[in-house]
């Protein structure tokens, strides 16, 4: 079963309100305009793309270690996943199908890291809840992301609908501010030249892991 096909399930039974969801209709209908209204802003055609130079960075992983991308490329290509948090029943199934999907990149010599705005210990539940061993790094105030374009404003109308939910964003992320990553996939070369990147204003779609692997093998060709 691919990731979309398990995402597509989950949001099938989510919109109907099965439970344990029990959403009501209003609440799907706003998320629905939220996305709708991303999608037309047009931001994801700004991001970061296939041809352009990784944004360098330093974070702090779960456990409180700073990692570098300096570094990370040091030693070979990199796998970039930026998700929203471990709030999020989307990204969690996704950042489960890139653990499944890390042995063949570790075969093409790549590391793997998700970024999202939580703070670490949120990290630290996402790593637990989802048995991953790659690092999850803490991105405040979603300054990273949005170095690759992807930090987004949440209109007034959805904070409202997440405080309602008790889905407290400054209480996730550690800070005052109510922005998100669009959900985003990057393989970067040694070179930090970005060979692959996927941007979604849909938090609903993801790309298959396997669809980076062609970026990959060009990546442990080019190095070889």
């Amino acid at each position: 079963m691919t990731l979309q096909s398990k995402l597509d399930a989950f949001k099938v039974d989510f919109e109907a309100g099965k439970p344990p969801y029990n959403v009501p209709y209003a609440v799907i209908e706003t998320m629905r305009r939220a996305t709708a209204e991303l999608i037309a802003s047009g931001a994801a055609q700004r991001a970061l793309k296939a041809g352009d130079k990784l944004p360098p960075f330093v974070l702090s992983s779960s456990e409180g270690n700073k990692v570098s991308s300096d570094d990370l490329l040091s030693k070979g290509p990199l796998v970039i996943s930026f998700y929203r948090g471990v709030w999020c029943p989307y990204c969690n199934m996704e950042l489960q199908a890139l653990q499944e999907a890390l042995p063949q990149f570790k075969e093409l010599g790549a590391s793997l890291v998700a970024i999202s705005p939580q703070n670490p210990a949120n990290s630290r539940k996402s790593v637990r809840q989802n048995s991953l061993s790659f690092p999850i790094l803490s991105d405040p105030n979603n300054d990273v992301a949005a170095a690759f374009g992807l930090r987004f404003e949440m209109p007034d109308y959805l904070i409202e609908l997440y405080k309602s939910l008790k889905n407290d964003l400054p209480a996730f992320n550690g800070d005052p501010s109510w922005t998100l990553p669009m959900p985003a996939r990057f393989v970067v070369g040694q070179d930090g030249v970005v060979l692959y990147a996927e941007v979604n204003p849909d938090y609903t779609r993801r790309p298959e892991p396997e669809d980076m692997l062609p970026a990959l093998r060009r990546a442990a060709s080019l190095a070889a």
